[in-house]
C-alpha cells in the first residue's frame, strides 16, 4: 500500500515519522522544505501534492484547518482531480464536520472513500504514537484503515460517519480547552489565598479533578513553560469551528465562548503561538501574579 501524507508542521511531521517506522511506503509533501528532508531523511519520498494523489493508495492530511484542506483537496491542482477511483482520503486535521462532508460528498462522485479522523494528545503523543484518533465514515473503510492509523495512535475508535469524527474532536476540543482555564482559574486562587499551587496541585491530582490535562499542563503553568505542544492560535480556530456548528444545530455553548474570549486576548497580546497553558498568563495579568513562581 503506498501512503501520501501533505502536511508536515508540529503533529504530522513526528506521526509521518511513526508510519515509516512501521513499515510502510510513505511520500510527503510540505511548503516548507527543512521538515520535508528531515521526514525524507528518515526513508520517505517527496513529491507534489497532484503526484501524491496519482500514486498513492490512500492519501493523508495533516493540515491547519478547513479552506487548506478543501484547497489542496478540490482547489485548482487539487489531489482529488488526480486520485483515481478505488483511492481513500484520510483528513486528520481538525477541522468543521460541515466541510468535511463537503468534500466527502465531492470524493463520492469520483469513487473515492474518505475519512475524517482528528487526532488529540499535542506533539508529545505525536511524537511517541500514542494519539487518539477519533473517526467518521463507513464501518468497511474504517475496518481497512484502523491499522495505518494505529502506527500513530494508541486509541483509534469510529464515532459515526463522515463529520462525526470532527464532531467528536470539536467535543474534545470544548472540555480541554475548559478544564485548562478552569486550572488557571485554580491555581490562581490557590496563590493569591497563601498556597503553594504546587503543592495543590500535587493534592488534586489523584482525586476527581485530576486529569490528562491537569497532568499535562499544570507543571507547565507552575514553570512559566509556554513551548507550544498546541498553539492558542490553532485551539481559537478549534472552538470557532466549534461554535459554528453549535450555532448551526442549536447547542448552548456558553463555556465555550467565554474561553474563546480568553484565547482571543491572549491572541491579541502577542500569545498566539504560546501553548494553550498560557491562558493562565491571562489570570497573571490581571492579578500581577506568576503563578508557582
Amino acid at each position: 500500500m503506498k501512503i501520501g501524507l501533505i502536511g508536515l508542521g508540529i503533529m504530522g511531521k513526528p506521526m509521518a515519522k511513526n508510519i515509516l517506522k512501521a513499515g510502510y511506503d510513505l511520500t510527503v509533501s510540505d511548503l516548507n522544505r527543512a521538515n520535508v528532508e528531515e521526514v525524507v531523511a528518515c526513508g520517505a519520498k517527496t513529491a507534489g501534492n497532484r503526484e501524491i494523489g496519482e500514486g498513492c493508495d490512500v492519501v493523508l492530511t495533516m493540515l491547519p484547518n478547513s479552506p487548506h484542506v478543501k484547497s489542496v483537496m478540490l482547489g485548482e491542482d487539487g489531489v482529488a482531480a488526480s486520485m483515481k477511483p478505488g483511492a481513500t482520503f484520510i483528513d486528520m486535521s481538525s477541522i468543521n464536520p460541515v466541510a468535511s462532508k463537503e468534500i466527502y460528498a465531492v470524493l463520492q462522485e469520483k469513487g473515492i472513500e474518505m475519512l475524517d479522523a482528528p487526532v488529540s494528545g499535542g506533539e508529545p503523543k505525536a511524537i511517541d504514537g500514542s494519539l487518539s484518533f477519533m473517526v467518521g465514515g463507513k464501518q468497511e473503510v474504517f475496518n481497512r484503515f484502523k491499522p495505518l492509523l494505529e502506527t500513530m495512535g494508541a486509541s483509534v475508535v469510529r464515532c459515526g460517519d463522515v463529520g462525526a469524527g470532527n464532531t467528536t474532536k470539536l467535543a474534545n476540543q470544548i472540555i480541554v480547552a475548559c478544564n485548562i482555564q478552569a486550572l488557571a482559574e485554580a491555581l490562581t486562587l490557590a496563590q493569591k489565598a497563601g498556597v503553594d499551587p504546587q503543592l495543590v496541585f500535587e493534592a488534586i491530582k489523584g482525586g476527581l479533578a485530576g486529569s490528562t490535562v491537569m497532568n499535562a499542563k499544570a507543571p507547565m503553568m507552575l514553570e512559566g513553560n509556554d513551548k507550544p505542544g498546541f498553539k492558542i492560535d490553532l485551539h481559537i480556530k478549534d472552538l470557532n469551528n466549534a461554535l459554528d456548528c453549535a450555532h448551526s444545530v442549536g447547542a448552548p455553548v456558553p463555556m465555550t465562548a467565554e474561553v474563546q474570549e480568553i484565547l482571543q486576548w491572549m491572541h491579541n497580546h502577542e500569545g498566539g503561538q504560546k501553548d494553550h497553558s498560557a491562558i493562565a498568563q491571562y489570570y497573571e495579568h490581571l492579578t500581577d501574579i506568576r503563578i508557582g513562581r
